[in-house]
């Protein structure tokens, strides 16, 4: 095992030790075309694969919580809505192919939105066809 950890340790050093190569490259081929200097703002470390403090993963820097463009499991899942009226969550879900926990938030937003009503357990479009679609 110990052969396997250095091996895949010397494997990680060698294609660090292009990737600088690779930089050095690149870095005079910006600064042939700017006409500017070789030299940019250093490069931030890379981040390490640790927890928060408080045990609770950390999230990924450059992407925002909340909805992506384009709110695609919104949008899957208002579609099913609108073809299945009283359909449940479990339902969707096992339609879609995901866990029933992420659309008990994707769920009331729908609601928010002014597209979907909850009767009971089941759900259904709204009567005028709400918001923006």
């Amino acid at each position: 095992m110990a052969g396997f950890i250095d091996s895949a340790v010397q494997d990680i050093d060698n294609r660090l030790q292009e990737l600088k190569d690779e930089e050095s490259r690149l870095l005079a081929a910006r600064a042939a075309l700017t006409g500017g200097s070789a030299r940019v703002a250093p490069a931030r470390p890379a981040p390490t694969r640790t927890r928060a403090a408080s045990g609770s993963p950390r999230r990924r820097a450059g992407r925002p919580r909340g909805r992506r463009a384009g709110n695609t499991r919104a949008a899957q899942a208002l579609e099913l809505v609108r073809k299945q009226p009283g359909v449940t969550i479990p339902e969707i879900a096992t339609t879609m192919g995901i866990e029933p926990n992420y659309l008990y938030r994707v769920m009331p937003k729908l609601i928010a939105e002014g597209l979907i009503t909850r009767e009971g357990q089941g759900w259904h479009p709204a009567p005028q066809g709400g918001g923006q679609e």
